[in-house]
């Protein structure tokens, strides 16, 4: 029959949650009867969670561990994991609780509906205003790029089916974001209510200013939309500067009269070289990503893995 689940959690920093983590997994999928698997990704946090994921997988050989060389992010982190899943199911989760893995099966039961990706969406969302006000500006980038209504409604609790990977097993780019992939596979997205817990320790690796540059990220990366911005702008301008010399022309010509001295030049010349700088910087951030594919960057590297109470070392190579 082949195992059913497989549940990715990218760890960085959670030393004081992993433990009561699997803890509440193991509790809630033998509850449901549901065979699984978990394999916790150590993003390059440097405290003690690699030691307390190697000591779990020692426990019970449903448990995997992948060490990554350094600080990746959480969705180069998803990646590897998800590659390395065996489910016909793929579910991600956090690993500081706030996504209770008693919600699982909400979002399996939702699966089994006709849907290919399901979002467990927070009833409440628990982050502070600045946090919340990133999240949403982020997700209505993802939504130009998504194409799809369930585009507001994405978060990192997610479940979908294990052969949707196979539309992005080649992909290779440092850049990475999971919900942008998940749209190489398939359209049929959905969502379910679920509750979202106060974090109970630690903080957030996800900052405003992370949030702000994951948004720009992702609009360069997969999307032309920047491009077009910079294309229309340039048109407009080019409008408004007819429209302005038809107006001094018109002064000059017809009422004798010139158009009045340096302040309305120089304000022209400011707009014109700010919308031009802008579209600069829009073809920049494309040549740049364009130059780091182009050096074939890995999105990963795994130093370490362990599973089964055995540990295999793979250093510096993906998990394919």
């Amino acid at each position: 029959m082949g195992l059913e689940l497989s549940i990715v959690v990218p760890v960085y920093r959670s030393q004081s949650t992993l433990r009561e983590l699997y803890r509440r997994i193991k509790t809630a999928m033998d509850l449901a009867r549901i065979p699984f698997e978990i394999i916790f990704v150590e993003d390059g946090g440097g405290d003690d969670s690699w030691n307390i994921i190697k000591s779990i997988s020692v426990e019970d050989s449903r448990i995997f561990g992948i060490k990554l060389g350094r600080n990746y992010g959480q969705h180069n982190a998803l990646l590897c994991g998800i590659r390395a899943a065996q489910g016909r199911v793929i579910v991600t989760l956090d690993d500081d609780l706030q996504n209770p893995p008693e919600e699982i099966p909400k979002l399996l039961d939702q699966l089994n509906r006709g849907c290919d990706v399901v979002y467990g969406y927070p009833e409440v969302q628990t982050h502070g205003f600045l946090r919340n006000s990133a999240s949403r500006i982020t997700k209505l980038a993802l939504g130009n790029m998504m194409g799809v209504e369930v585009a507001s409604k994405t978060s990192a609790f997610r479940a979908f089916r294990g052969y949707i990977k196979e539309s992005f097993v080649d992909y290779r780019s440092p850049a990475v974001n999971i919900e942008v992939l998940l749209t190489w596979g398939t359209t049929r997205f959905g969502h379910v209510v679920v509750k979202h817990d106060p974090r109970i320790a630690g903080e957030s690796g996800y900052s405003l200013k992370k949030l702000m540059a994951h948004a720009i990220n992702m609009a360069t990366g997969f999307s032309t939309l920047p491009l077009r911005i910079a294309s229309i702008l340039g048109i407009l301008f080019s409008l408004v500067g007819v429209v302005i010399l038809i107006y001094v022309l018109f002064r000059y010509l017809a009422v004798d009269s010139p158009v009045p001295g340096f302040s309305f030049i120089a304000s022209i010349v400011t707009i014109f070289a700010g919308a031009q700088l802008f579209c600069l910087g829009v073809i920049g951030e494309y040549l740049a990503r364009m130059y780091s594919r182009a050096m074939e960057k890995p999105a990963y590297s795994v130093v370490e893995r362990v599973g089964d109470g055995v540990e295999v070392d793979s250093s510096l190579r993906s998990v394919n």
